[in-house]
């Protein structure tokens, strides 16, 4: 699928307001699919998967279908897979092709422990989630977070290897979901931006604001990054029972006012400052929206701040 530059620029010019809104709409219904294909498993499970590459929304996803799950009367959870994380040990830990920790890897995660909990949620048992502390690179399960399911309950863990053969081959009767921006935008037949421009995109302006971590590191994690989808996501895909499109029309106009101080702030001698300026003029092509227009709780908030929903 892909977007029309014309048909973004016209609604922007006519009603700018109603665009976003009608953009919210289209994905709340992408969430109320998501809902009914969940509750037609839930005698099978109260276990669902959620997978999708970095920058997918995979957060504020899992928390709005918990949330209209919670509307239908089914109490739901939302658990990020991200508080598996093995706490690294530099002797064993899986590497990258250039010798450094490969954090992509689904070694990282407690396959096992995943598995044990899935197993212990579907019989009525309580568990323990754990806590991974990204500032001290550990995990501490002192501080996890207790977690029972009731009758008719259902939890979502949402991770980039929630599809993976380790995790939902072990649990072929969980729910699973994969989630990716995955629509270019056009201008007639030709490609103005690209979907990973707008994963990367979302990534860069997150961890820029709320993580500490400088565009030039960030372009240089990415493509590893990228190599981690093509190795350990995207293999695992078609294992979904829905496969959910998070991008949003109105975002590239909305994170020009955020992405391109950032990009452009990157030094020239940059290994990456080519692929770099690719992605600069595709915002040329944008009228910019204001980000006051867009909603407390669209999924773009995950990544500029500012939303109803909390991120740990």
């Amino acid at each position: 699928m892909a977007y029309q530059l014309q048909e973004i620029g016209r609604r922007i010019q006519s009603d700018v307001r109603e665009f976003l809104a009608e953009c919210d709409e289209n994905y709340a219904q992408r969430v109320s699919l998501a809902a009914d294909r969940i509750l037609s498993n839930l005698e099978r499970s109260p276990i669902v998967l959620l997978s999708g590459p970095s920058g997918s929304g995979k957060t504020t996803t899992a928390m709005k279908i918990a949330e209209e799950l919670r509307r239908r009367g089914v109490g739901s959870h939302a658990v990020a897979m991200d508080n598996y994380f093995l706490t690294p040990d530099p002797k064993t830990a899986p590497r990258t092709p250039e010798g450094s920790i490969d954090y992509e890897s689904p070694l990282c995660l407690d396959m096992e422990l995943l598995s044990q909990h899935f197993a212990a949620l579907s019989r009525g048992e309580e568990i323990l989630i754990p806590k991974f502390e990204f500032a001290r690179q550990m995990r501490n399960d002192s501080l996890g977070v207790p977690l029972k399911l009731e009758k008719n309950e259902i939890v979502i863990f949402e991770g980039i290897h929630a599809l993976n053969d380790q995790i939902a081959g072990r649990h072929p009767e969980a729910a699973k979901l994969y989630i990716s921006a995955r629509s270019n935008v056009n201008e007639g037949a030709v490609l103005r931006f690209k979907g990973t421009w707008m994963r990367l995109t979302r990534r860069a302006v997150r961890d820029y604001s709320f993580r500490g971590t400088g565009v030039a590191q960030t372009l240089e994690m990415w493509a590893n990054v990228r190599r981690g989808e093509k190795l350990y996501i995207s293999p695992f895909k078609n294992k979904a029972d829905i496969v959910f499109d998070s991008s949003l029309p109105y975002e590239v106009p909305v994170m020009k006012n955020y992405a391109l101080p950032i990009l452009q702030s990157v030094p020239k001698d940059n290994e990456r400052h080519d692929e770099l300026l690719d992605l600069i003029r595709g915002f040329d092509h944008f009228q910019a929206i204001d980000p006051a227009l867009v909603a407390k709780d669209s999924l773009l908030r995950e990544f500029i701040g500012g939303g109803s929903y909390q991120y740990h």
